[in-house]
């Protein structure tokens, strides 16, 4: 069972967060602010953190920072009622994983928890089961039943990066970003030669495709 912080200083929404979260069989501690939170993380373990921003003593901004700092890893889901991008900037940059704007809906929290928690399990793994499908981070390799499959570590990335969420459209700019970084020697046609390049050596798998998202990108879809 996961464990799951809720720091929101509003009684009633912090009662309705956690009421929704108990029903999916989550475990769910609650705060106030961000010095109650750090008080419960000292004494449990925490699998993922909701927190809001505006609160006494130590707001949520803050709070994100010094648990980065402190060198925890959970997925961090920030709520609040500021919807600008400079204050989503502001957030992701204090270490929030996903950003929610008030007022909060309910069913949208669970799945974002879901998906956070996905996400972390398989970044701790390293490993990502699609289908009959594995993917091994640690050896850059893919077994499907006997067969084992060594990738060159951008073709084993960037694949990873998209099977890890399902259905995401990713653009070419974005996994350029994430995969090779501010290489300058590289452009949007590299991510194309690499796609063409999984899906060939990938043609008769049966539970993944590779879709192409006309002037969009690229998403990859589990069958």
């Amino acid at each position: 069972m996961f464990n799951i912080l809720v720091c929101e200083d509003d009684r009633n929404i912090r009662q309705l967060m956690c009421e929704y979260l108990k029903k999916e069989n989550y475990n769910v501690y609650e705060s106030s602010n961000g010095e109650e939170g750090l008080n419960i993380l000292d004494t449990a373990h925490i699998d993922l953190l909701i927190t809001d921003i505006m609160m006494p003593k130590l707001d949520g901004i803050l709070f994100s920072k010094e648990l980065r700092e402190a060198g925890y890893e959970l997925p961090i889901l920030m709520v609040t009622a500021k919807e600008t991008i400079d204050d989503k900037k502001t957030g992701f940059r204090a270490g929030a994983d996903d950003y929610m704007v008030k007022p909060i809906d309910m069913d949208e929290m669970l799945i974002r928890v879901e998906a956070l928690l996905r996400r972390a399990k398989i970044a701790s793994d390293k490993r990502l089961i699609v289908g009959n499908t594995i993917f091994d981070y640690n050896s850059l390799t893919v077994t499907i039943g006997e067969e084992v499959l060594e990738l060159p570590q951008k073709e084993f990335r960037l694949i990873y990066k998209m099977l890890s969420q399902p259905n995401r459209i990713f653009t070419r700019q974005q996994l350029m970003d994430e995969i090779w970084g501010y290489e300058v020697d590289s452009d949007h046609r590299t991510i194309d030669v690499h796609i063409k390049r999984l899906r060939e050596k990938f043609s008769d798998n049966k539970d993944f495709n590779l879709v192409t998202i006309r002037g969009l990108g690229y998403k990859a879809v589990k069958l």
